[in-house]
């Protein structure tokens, strides 16, 4: 197998790459370090929660309508 190798889908497939995995005969992929800025990172995940906070009920529902109408309008 290929140094990096994608994790099978299906329990056989699975069972078999932690078994090379645990034995040695393909390397554990290390976790991909981010270039991005932590504390950018962290105020993306406040966004939504602050944005909604600072909205009315009837802002939200009418966000909310126009997201539903631009979902349901497009043509497949």
């Amino acid at each position: 197998m290929s140094k990096k190798s994608k994790r099978p889908r299906d329990v056989t497939g699975v069972a078999v790459f932690d078994m090379m995995r645990l034995t040695g005969e393909i390397e554990e992929e290390a976790p991909v370090e981010s270039d991005k800025d932590p504390a950018a990172v962290a105020m993306g995940r406040k966004g939504g929660k602050a944005r909604a906070s600072k909205l009315s009920k009837e802002q939200r529902s009418e966000i909310a309508k126009k997201a539903a109408k631009k979902r349901w309008s497009k043509k497949e």
